[in-house]
């Protein structure tokens, strides 16, 4: 069978690209997906006299990304909807045309996504001729929560002010009992424009964007971003930056989950483990800011280089794994810990494969997806975490996470011993043509995704982020489907999807 991209020009780092009709979408879609593709971003953009959508699909084993450009006319902004075909695609389209006004057509669930019904009817902030946000009118609603009926049915709103410091989201439980028949997450509270805050920059001023684009997730999104420059400007990365960034990557992925596995603790009751877990994770700051000077590894990273003050010791990450593996052990011994993360919150295989699921979300239901792995940069393979537990549930989340402390605590201390201190960069200069990039990258929470176009004078015309928990917030309502309230908070903190990397 012919490779449905094999008639696609070569654009960048193993992509190709090719400009269709709308009418050829679906098609080409559908024969792309049943070639072990993947829909990993979907864009708007707006090219002056025209519009434009474009598609990136990835396949792993081996990586390859392919585009699909497709021209959409301003005066009939339409596109076939790939909804049918598949879920995460059908929430792009959704995006798409709140902030475009691109109309994805027969799409089942045509709603508003990411504009709320208090914004202007008529208005798409992307677009060029946007201007400043009118006025907010009448509320174009109220948003149309599904309705569930029956004896002893009732609803519990939460939020969006929380009690605790967290970004706001409005969770909507309809309960029978203690028993969570249906949630709905509505999100997007604070959409912050922060892809149209990137247009118009060089790829160095808009470093620190990147890095603060999810709090935790500095390295994660401002490595894909470099990885995205590096690939429209041309920038070779010589295997010394690949190894430290490797290490960064790793150091941002133990700190993260190591402050998840005490927090999951404490929402059953074990404190003491948390404040280990808390003790923990205050060491790995201080090494994070022993190694680049800075306790969220904030500025070590930039297009074509790398800086690492100080290699991490393996001795004393060695130390740190035996204290984290403690802990574990102590939580699992527990038959309260146990009982209340064995079962609680399922989501199958079948459901983490439909909707997309990426990282330990994914993993821990039995889907491998990772782009260590399905999108390497390392020139040696990383290998797998061992995943003894895929059931889908909270304790699978839990050991999930374990299981990849023990293998980020491995892989940094064999790149360590290659590694000399002080910066590494690469001496071509960017090429001053209109070009595009890709950049891939597997974060704590999953695998991120930045796409970039460049204009002539090297100022960037478009960057497109995707946060994995774009992707992961629908499987939250699934997996509590049949969920007890109280445990709401505990499996929530097993996903810990990203606000501001959803709300972009």
């Amino acid at each position: 069978m012919t490779q449905p991209d094999s008639f696609s020009t070569e654009v960048g780092h193993r992509r190709s690209a090719r400009t269709i009709g709308g009418g050829e979408l679906p098609d080409r879609a559908r024969a792309l997906l049943a070639h072990g593709y993947r829909v990993a971003l979907i864009a708007g953009h707006d090219d002056g006299d025209a519009l434009r959508a474009v598609y990136l699909f990835t396949a792993a084993d081996p990586d390859r990304r392919v585009e699909l450009h497709v021209p959409v006319d301003r005066a009939r902004p339409e596109v076939p909807s790939l909804a049918g075909l598949s879920f995460p695609a059908g929430r792009f389209e959704r995006e798409m045309r709140d902030l475009f006004g691109i109309v994805p057509a027969g799409h089942p669930l045509p709603r508003r996504l990411v504009r709320h019904f208090h914004w202007p009817q008529g208005w798409y902030p992307m677009l060029a001729d946007a201007g400043e946000p009118p006025a907010f009118g009448d509320v174009d609603g109220p948003y149309p929560f599904r309705t569930v009926e029956g004896d002893g049915v009732y609803e519990i709103p939460v939020g969006p002010v929380h009690a605790g410091m967290i970004e706001p989201g409005h969770f909507r439980f309809s309960v029978v009992g203690e028993t969570i028949l249906n949630l709905k997450a509505r999100l997007w509270f604070v959409h912050r424009g922060i892809e149209k805050l990137f247009q118009g920059r060089r790829p160095g001023e808009a470093l620190e964007l990147a890095e603060r684009i999810s709090g935790d997730t500095t390295v994660g999104h401002t490595l894909a971003f470099c990885q995205a420059v590096e690939d429209a400007y041309g920038i070779p990365v010589p295997d010394n930056v690949h190894r430290m960034r490797a290490v960064l990557l790793e150091l941002e992925r133990l700190y993260n989950h190591v402050t998840d596995l005490g927090a999951l603790c404490n929402d059953v009751g074990h404190g003491i483990l948390n404040n280990h877990a808390q003790r923990v994770r205050e060491q790995l700051l201080r090494l994070n800011d022993h190694v680049t000077g800075h306790r969220l590894l904030r500025g070590a990273i930039r297009p074509g280089a790398t800086r690492l003050d100080h290699v991490p010791d393996p001795a004393k990450l060695a130390g740190i794994g035996a204290d984290i593996a403690e802990i574990v052990d102590l939580a699992l011994a527990n038959t309260v810990v146990n009982d209340r993360f064995a079962g609680t919150a399922v989501l199958t295989r079948a459901q983490a494969a439909d909707l997309g699921a990426l990282g330990y979300v994914a993993r821990a239901s039995g889907v491998p997806v990772d782009a260590r792995n399905d999108h390497p940069f390392l020139t040696a393979p990383s290998g797998r975490a061992d995943h003894p537990r895929t059931d889908g549930d909270v304790l699978s989340r839990f050991l999930v996470r374990a299981g990849e402390i023990a293998h980020s605590i491995t892989l940094i201390s064999d790149l360590a011993v290659e590694l000399v201190p002080g910066p590494a960069s690469a001496s071509a200069p960017a090429r001053d043509t209109t070009r595009s990039g890709v950049g891939i990258v597997e974060g704590w929470r999953g695998t991120i995704v930045h796409r970039v176009e460049a204009a002539p004078d090297g100022t960037l015309s478009r960057v497109k982020i995707v946060d994995p928990s774009f992707f992961n917030w629908p499987a939250l309502p699934v997996a509590l489907a049949d969920t007890i309230v109280p445990d709401f908070p505990l499996a929530n903190k097993s996903f810990n999807l990203s606000y501001a990397g959803n709300d972009l």
